[in-house]
């Protein structure tokens, strides 16, 4: 099956000045590639910084990109004009990390949900608000919300009204930008298994942005871990669990807490902070802070290779 949506070799570098006119690059991502097979998720993780919300903007073209490639199907999304832009849009949206400045604080939740349907003429008048009643009662609100600001309402609801926003124009790929991180911990399992619940009923595809490996375990198909800008290992969800392969997803693994008091887990500590994407260290990304690490990481990086089948990993240990 051709995968709905393929990213190649994606690359976004933020240029900077620094002192005495000292211009540098910032390299947000450098060198992603993955695919995502219609009515699949895949989980997008690693820590804060390393460049996962800069994918799923460049993915939806909402920044632009230094190089590399995105195919929707077999529309390249970076070839396209204005219109073409527009109509493809429809087609991929997002649910942004918080539920409280994605939403407009002047806007109803009747307009707020209804823009899409607006901007795409896809419903006006009673129509149009019959299918915002629709889709508020999709993930648990009701038609009475409608005529409420997004200050009436908990985060959660807040979040469902940002994925009701999302679902309006019919998508058939869905980018959730850590839509749980800022959520109670009761409220992010509610919200994951709305999401799941969604996908059945809609057949959507999903790219699922976290840093907690723990929240993406129970949607994804398949895991791909980030690092500093580039994928460090990616695998189907139950073989990354049961046996990763690279030292950072070793880490990441090793931090989920247990929730069995008479479970004793060995945590791997990390040393140090990741470094900055404005200097990448040589060699491997991960060597100055690898338990693992050996003559050869500080001085060749690593690609990204098939290991088993479906199991890819970027590491000299392999």
């Amino acid at each position: 099956m051709d995968p709905l949506l393929e990213v190649k070799d994606l690359r976004k570098y933020f240029p900077l000045k620094r002192g005495f006119g000292e211009r540098v690059a910032l390299r947000a991502v450098d060198g992603v590639s993955f695919e995502i097979r219609r009515g699949e998720t895949l989980g997008l993780v690693g820590e804060s910084g390393c460049g996962k919300s800069t994918v799923a903007r460049l993915i939806l073209r909402l920044v632009e990109p230094t190089a590399g490639e995105v195919y929707f199907g077999k529309t390249s999304v970076f070839q396209t004009n204005k219109e073409e832009l527009r109509q493809l849009r429809r087609k991929m949206q997002i649910v942004f990390q918080d539920p409280y400045s994605s939403l407009n604080p002047r806007m109803p939740v009747e307009e707020i949900v209804g823009e899409g349907l607006t901007i795409h003429k896809l419903a006006k008048g009673t129509e149009k608000k019959n299918r915002v009643a629709e889709l508020l009662e999709m993930v648990g609100l009701g038609r009475e919300h409608m005529g409420r600001y997004p200050h009436e309402f908990s985060g959660g609801q807040r979040q469902r009204i940002g994925i009701a926003r999302a679902l309006a124009v019919e998508p058939e790929f869905l980018i959730a930008d850590e839509p749980v991180s800022a959520l109670d911990v009761s409220i992010q399992a509610q919200v994951i298994n709305l999401f799941e619940d969604l996908q059945t009923e809609l057949g959507l595809t999903y790219l699922f942005i976290a840093h907690d490996l723990r929240v993406v375990k129970h949607i994804s198909d398949r895991v791909a871990v980030m690092y500093l800008g580039q994928i460090v290992e990616i695998a189907e969800g139950n073989e990354l669990y049961q046996n990763p392969l690279h030292p950072y997803t070793q880490a990441l693994l090793s931090a989920i807490p247990v929730t069995d008091p008479q479970t004793k887990k060995q945590r791997i500590v990390v040393e140090g902070d990741p470094p900055s994407p404005i200097h990448i260290p040589s060699g491997c990304r991960f060597h100055p802070r690898c338990p693992k690490r050996f003559e050869r990481c500080d001085q060749e990086a690593p690609v990204l290779r098939e290991i088993s089948s479906g199991h890819w990993v970027s590491c000299h240990l392999y």
